[in-house]
């Protein structure tokens, strides 16, 4: 999508010409660049709107997007958790899409063993408990889940002989 960019957890936001992220700006005036976006993300970003343990506000500062004078806004997770909740539905319904189309054997170690969330995404707040809670399937944060996905990569690469159902 020409103008947009999708993030990691499947959010979107539109990026006109100048950077701004739209959300920030319509929301609070604030014209803010893709490194803040993704610092709020990381530390504010929300699938549930109450969190057990939650994050502290984000403090956003940057100029004003009518009178450019620099202005401070603080961001919290349930906000963030409003804005992603479409992104975190879609996410949702391609979990049970493909579970729909999970062969019963693997479905039954599925239920046993549960799910585990890879990348930037199962690093968002509350993630992991929402999924369980719609699908009755116990997911789980992956360790170190940024990087797991990458050394699984390397580790199939090196014993390709041995996974060659993944080649096709």
């Amino acid at each position: 999508y020409q103008g947009e960019r999708a993030y990691r957890s499947g959010d979107r936001e539109r990026w006109p010409e100048d950077g701004d992220i739209e959300y920030m700006g319509r929301m609070h005036n604030i014209r803010i660049d893709e490194p803040t976006a993704e610092r709020i993300k990381m530390q504010v970003g929300s699938a549930l709107p109450e969190l057990d343990n939650p994050p502290e506000d984000f403090v956003v500062v940057g100029p004003n997007k009518v009178t450019a004078l620099p202005m401070t806004v603080p961001v919290s997770y349930q906000e963030i958790a409003h804005c992603l909740e479409k992104s975190v539905a879609k996410i949702e319904n391609a979990v049970l899409q493909a579970l729909e189309q999970t062969p019963p054997e693997l479905y039954a170690d599925i239920v046993k063993k549960g799910i585990f969330l890879a990348g930037g995404g199962a690093l968002l707040h509350g993630l992991a408990k929402r999924l369980t809670d719609k699908i009755q399937i116990q997911f789980h944060v992956a360790e170190d889940p940024l990087h797991c996905v990458a050394r699984g990569t390397g580790i199939a690469l090196k014993n390709v002989n041995n996974f060659n159902f993944l080649i096709r």
